[in-house]
């Protein structure tokens, strides 16, 4: 979904106002090697959880290891050409979406689509043709994807134990507060009054600026949902359905960006909050760093292009979060070699989100470590990545939103607009089953969403995966086919509405649904067409570069209605006029 201009106009407001006030100084920070980082973490960052690499099972290392440089080697790794502030801009890091079958992740004007991780419960769907058909996949990239889904199983089960563990502790503590709490109040009524309303006002006023706020970061992977679903239990199971894979080595970036508030570093990702996820649910990041691969060692995969870029806990059970504490912030007194030592790793930064007070937190990444985002951490924070080093691969196990963002999602809207048209049994002659504005409207309304959230995003860069797995090829075939039967269905209406001799009641409500189905439309065809001949598009390969489809001739026989609108518009409008 399109961010609002007044989204963005608050973003930039927000951002000039936080620099303004900052001036020539900087946000204090701490990192482990600075005194007070666990008591700042404790209070101000509870929601990061640290798993360090020793923490997983044997053997996963090596396993997930080897499938992200498969990936790597394959070529499967690509920069997204996304869209910021009505720009086209290629993504810092190369990247690949791994899940559930038939799932999608959207983010900044784009959706992916998901290279199916091949568990054995999800093995039926991952052949192309159904059970009994060959697999989408080669051998090789499927123990890829199956290690990937390896991975998330642990996270779905460690991060719950976690939450578990965590939740138990928090009780304990709760009801020895509230003990102490009955023989001293410390507050008259009057105070606490005051203290809460504050405390609810700051509240709603955070939910405000974090519904406004959208996209953060051009490079964070994060995307819009159509709707809010409730909010998970926190005792509900945790249940990763995607993960988004990026890859990054700083000594090929032309340029990073610093980070502007704190003087962190360079920042391969900026600031922002993962969005296009359930509300609540917790986020798990694997990190891989490893040496920076040549163009030979990377064989047939495809050259990334030059052109712009956009800047995209401890634990709390009784072992890991007494290991965590005490490695990360135990020795106040660490050499300065160790404190410029962790400037090398890659790290993740912590900030409260439109906060100039709370000092940010630093979080050096060795490889192989792990670190959970939980509670409300990721809608009150915001979080970036600095560079290190090396090159750095990164596994994002996300619950995504997926009421809208499914194959089985828009295939049962597009059965919902194909039951409104009748094939007379006899002539084969079509016809419309209802006329209501409402029921058009939702038609019309279907007709746009598969065209420009599905067909021209598969076209646009979704089908670059076709080269190495064809899960998506047969759906999208149907998907093409539902299109035109609706294409169709709107030549019968547009039919309808220039009759002149028709009898209709609402002939003018037709029209005027009509009319506003066909300038939407428009200006989407003629967007993407924009966008596929974009300078950026044609720097890409031809395997990866944007295809303008669906598009056609105006003599085409097969479609019922020209791709350029236009003539139609203008008789629809003239006919308005006339009425």
């Amino acid at each position: 979904m399109k961010r609002s201009d007044d989204s963005e106009r608050e973003k930039r407001r927000k951002r000039r106002r936080l620099l303004q006030e900052l001036g020539e100084q900087r946000i204090p920070f701490l990192s482990p090697t600075d005194p007070g980082f666990q008591q700042l973490w404790d209070a101000s960052y509870s929601g990061l959880a640290l798993r360090q690499a020793g923490a997983l099972p044997e053997g996963l290392h090596e396993r997930v290891q080897s499938a992200l440089t498969t990936l790597r080697r394959r070529g499967c790794l690509l920069r997204d050409l996304v869209r910021v502030r009505d720009r086209d801009v290629f993504t810092a890091v190369s990247r690949a979406l791994v899940g559930q079958p038939g799932c999608t992740y959207r983010y900044l004007d784009t959706r992916l689509f998901t290279i199916p991780w091949h568990c054995e419960e999800d093995e039926g769907q991952t052949q192309t043709g159904g059970p009994g058909e060959k697999a989408c996949c080669d051998p090789d990239l499927r123990s890829a994807c199956k290690a990937l889904w390896e991975l998330n199983q642990f996270f779905c089960t460690d991060i719950q134990q976690y939450k578990n563990a965590r939740g138990l502790k928090r009780k304990h503590s709760e009801s020895e507060n509230s003990g102490s709490q009955e023989v001293s109040k410390e507050e008259s009524g009057s105070e606490k009054a005051e203290k809460d309303q504050m405390l609810e006002e700051k509240g709603e006023r955070l939910e405000k600026e974090e519904r406004k706020e959208g996209e953060e970061d051009s490079d964070s992977g994060q995307g819009c949902s159509h709707s809010s679903p409730s909010q998970p239990s926190p005792s509900s199971p945790v249940h990763f359905n995607i993960t988004l894979i990026n890859y990054m080595d700083p000594t090929s970036m032309t340029q990073l960006k610093e980070e502007p508030y704190y003087g962190m570093g360079k920042m391969a990702v900026g600031w922002h909050h993962d969005e296009n996820l359930v509300p609540l649910s917790p986020v798990a990041v694997y990190s891989y760093s490893c040496p920076g691969e040549t163009k030979s060692e990377v064989g047939k995969a495809a050259e990334e292009k030059e052109g712009k870029t956009s800047n995209e806990g401890k634990k709390e059970d009784e072992e890991g979060a007494s290991r965590v504490k005490e490695e990360a912030g135990g020795d106040e007194g660490t050499s300065k070699e160790e404190a410029e030592k962790e400037k090398t790793c890659w790290r993740v930064g912590l900030k409260v989100a439109w906060d100039i007070h709370t000092p940010g937190l630093a979080l050096p990444l060795q490889s192989g470590d792990c670190y959970y985002m939980t509670d409300d951490l990721n809608r009150t924070h915001q979080h970036c990545v600095l560079a290190g080093d090396t090159a750095r691969f990164s596994s994002t196990h996300r619950v995504a939103q997926c009421s809208t963002g499914t194959l089985e999602y828009i295939q049962k809207r597009c059965s919902e607009a194909l039951e409104n048209i009748h094939t007379d049994p006899e002539t084969g002659t079509k016809s419309l089953r209802s006329l209501l504005p409402a029921t058009l409207q939702h038609i019309e309304d279907i007709h746009n969403e598969v065209e420009f959230e599905w067909l021209r995003q598969y076209w646009f860069q979704g089908r670059r995966y076709a080269r190495f797995c064809s899960w998506w090829s047969k759906p999208m075939e149907g998907l093409e086919t539902d299109w035109k039967e609706m294409e169709r269905m709107t030549q019968l209406l547009l039919a309808v509405v220039e009759d002149e001799n028709s009898v209709q009641e609402n002939r003018r409500d037709m029209a005027e649904t009509l009319l506003n189905a066909l300038t939407d439309r428009q200006q989407h065809r003629q967007t993407w067409r924009d966008r596929c001949q974009s300078s950026l598009a044609q720097t890409l390969p031809p395997e990866e570069a944007p295809v303008d489809r669906p598009h056609w001739s105006s003599d085409d026989p097969d479609m019922p209605l020209s791709f350029d609108l236009s003539d139609i518009i203008s008789r629809v409008e003239s006919l308005l006029w006339r009425m």
